[in-house]
């Protein structure tokens, strides 16, 4: 199981970014300029997540060179670190993940600091890249093309490699704690169609109000985000020592409370998650109303 879930990320965003060119690649063909700008336009984020991931190569003294620029300007600097093996004290990338754990040799300790790096990385990609390129490309099937093949696959690989960064990301949570085990994968399987499904409902819902009032699925939506934003300022999370950096941590983690639930507390979270849910709940039978 160690070198599966890497192992498993990998493979899922190989697909999703095969898939995502594909969609650009058909609007083009098509000549939709339109949806060929906006999918085309869903890349940018992304680069937040290579950014920070050439800031960790400078933390752990690697000057970034050309190549080391070339990969993460091509988006593809949680693939491979080139020139670089994995050592203790490098950053690492999804292929040094692997390598460390394949290696006799590879502490424990090791593959664990390496697998949280890139979890925590593919999880800040997919929530500014691939979700917005699922709400995107599920807007398409759903309002503009139903019969389109190519935008229904990338959105159902962008929706799965999504549920699979949360569900990687809780994996390595679970292994941070003292005496914890890796789940069993039955465990992983019931997770990821957890994810799965609440993700996909939720863009499926914003996807049908957004097609029936246009806009007013923004002012849904805000309602969540400023209630969710507020609930976790109430929560005093101290993630984030600096007011100002504070606030905006809660705002974005606010948005991303519209689709999903991430734990940022240590301890129990079933109370949280009650709350969660019955916020989404109530927002949704106000919408709706």
């Amino acid at each position: 199981m160690r070198g599966a879930v890497p192992r498993l990320s990998l493979t899922l965003l190989a697909a999703e970014s095969g898939a995502r060119l594909c969609a650009i690649i058909h609007y083009l063909v098509r000549g939709q300029l339109g949806w060929f700008g906006l999918t085309t336009a869903c890349l940018v984020p992304g680069y937040a997540a290579q950014l920070l991931s050439i800031l960790w190569f400078r933390a752990d003294g690697h000057a970034p060179g050309c190549w080391l620029l070339a990969l993460h300007l091509l988006q593809l600097g949680l693939w491979k670190r080139s020139g670089w093996a994995s050592r203790p004290g490098d950053s690492c990338r999804y292929w040094d993940v692997l390598r460390a754990a394949a290696e006799a040799g590879s502490g424990a300790g090791e593959v664990l600091a390496q697998l949280g790096d890139v979890c925590v990385l593919r999880l800040l990609e997919a929530l500014l890249q691939t979700l917005p390129h699922l709400l995107l490309q599920a807007y398409v099937v759903v309002a503009v093309d139903p019969a389109g093949f190519i935008p229904g696959v990338s959105a159902g690989l962008s929706l799965l490699s999504l549920a699979w960064a949360l569900v990687s990301y809780s994996h390595f949570t679970c292994l941070m704690k003292p005496g914890h085990l890796s789940p069993p994968a039955a465990v992983i399987l019931c997770l990821l169609l957890w994810r799965t499904g609440m993700l996909g409902t939720r863009v499926l819902a914003l996807v049908l109000f957004a097609r029936l009032y246009s806009f007013w699925v923004f002012a849904v939506a805000g309602v969540h985000w400023l209630l969710m934003s507020f609930w976790l300022g109430a929560q005093q999370t101290d993630i984030v020592a600096q007011p100002c950096r504070w606030r905006l941590f809660n705002c974005l983690l606010g948005a991303v409370y519209i689709f999903c639930y991430i734990n940022v507390r240590p301890g129990p979270s079933k109370t949280r998650v009650a709350v969660f849910y019955a916020v989404s709940a109530w927002n949704v039978l106000y919408s709706t109303w």
